[in-house]
């Protein structure tokens, strides 16, 4: 009932400061797949009468590509709303000023580790990082537990993860530098020298090793239950959960306002609608099978809480959120100069179809009787 009156009186804003106009509308830019975000967002117009604009953001260009179209709109701003599929990037936005505070009623429940002390952000609707492991290829005996097991001689080329550039990845990566940076950077180097493959993203991951061109790899639980949903032959494994081990990584999808929104009421009222805990009750039943953060919100069996799996990876989203461009620039170079000798290759291969071009066009020339 709070969460209705909440929604409510956010409507009752928005037809107020719009009395007499067009109907309101709210432009939101989304970072969670479209397939996901899209069906939640047409619900909140059917039930609202508001107007959503919605610009998503692409698989391989993941959270990036919005949050620099944020920063470099910061004067002019175009959206009301950023919805996020991690944190991370929404705290260097919220240290980029595009952020305004707001705390939303609909929030009152969530947990205070899922929202800035500062009201600049709110989280929810987890996902976990986890190993998707082939099982037709990997018996059960030989599953992986930890994350260490990417670097193990045994799956030397057979392992695979999104390049940690963007996304829940990136985050990934900053969040171990930020916990212990000597580890990080040992874990990376093994990674490096135990050919794992980079690939685009998380579901491109899960496809590969889906389709058994690899052992296992890094994603998130969202991408795994798309493959289980297709009954492929994989299993999910939450990786270092026990006591002593650094912990199972959970990213919350964040909202923030924007500031100097064109239109702050209905960002308001598209934030507080969003932060019911029947959206994420819904998210968790839907493809997406995000994870609450709240607690007493029904899930189905295939979402596992994290007091189901284990230990919980700390995280200083903070300093996660800080340190974020350093750490993906220091993989980004390690990545790029792991295997000089492919980059030779593919050098060569340019070289090659460049002069084949000329000659071409040598040939043509002659044939034609054209001088130039």
């Amino acid at each position: 009932m709070r969460n209705i009156v909440v929604s409510l009186f956010s409507l009752i804003a928005v037809a107020g400061a719009q009395d007499g106009k067009p109907a309101p509308r709210v432009t939101v830019y989304v970072s969670l797949d479209r397939e996901h975000s899209e069906k939640v967002l047409s619900q909140f117009e059917r039930e609202t009468g508001i107007e959503v604009k919605a610009i998503y953001d692409t698989e391989a260009n993941k959270t990036v590509g919005l949050v620099r179209k944020l920063i470099q709109e910061k004067s002019d701003p175009q959206a009301d709303v950023y919805w996020n599929n991690e944190l991370a990037t929404t705290i260097k936005l919220k240290m980029s000023g595009v952020l305004a505070p707001y705390r939303s009623p609909s929030a009152a429940s969530i947990p205070a580790a899922f929202k800035d002390a500062e009201g600049y952000w709110t989280g929810f609707a987890a996902r976990a990082r986890i190993l998707i492991v082939n099982t037709d290829l990997v018996p059960k005996a030989d599953r992986p537990t930890s994350m260490w097991d990417l670097t193990k001689p045994k799956w030397r080329g057979k392992t695979c993860m999104a390049r940690p550039e963007t996304g829940t990845t990136a985050a990934h990566a900053a969040a171990l530098f930020v916990n212990d940076e000597p580890e990080a950077r040992r874990y990376f180097d093994l990674l490096v020298k135990n050919d794992v493959t980079w690939v685009t993203g998380n579901s491109h991951v899960m496809r590969e090793v889906s389709a058994g061109r690899f052992a296992f790899g890094w994603t998130d639980t969202d991408d795994f239950r798309v493959a289980q949903e297709q009954r492929q032959p994989v299993d999910a494994v939450f990786p270092d959960a026990g006591a002593d081990d650094v912990g199972v990584m959970y990213i919350p999808n964040s909202l923030v306002l924007i500031k100097g929104a064109p239109h702050p009421a209905a960002g308001r009222a598209l934030i507080d609608w969003l932060l019911r805990p029947e959206i994420e009750e819904r998210l968790a039943h839907s493809a997406t099978a995000q994870i609450p953060v709240r607690p007493g919100v029904k899930v189905p069996p295939h979402v596992r809480r994290p007091d189901q799996i284990g230990k919980v990876m700390p995280v200083n989203w903070e300093r996660t959120g800080a340190e974020w461009d350093r750490w993906v620039e220091t993989l980004r170079a390690k990545i790029a100069s792991a295997n000089p000798e492919a980059e030779r290759k593919l050098a060569w291969i340019v070289a090659g179809l460049f002069l084949v071009m000329v000659m071409v066009g040598v040939a043509l020339k002659r044939v034609t009787g054209d001088p130039n």
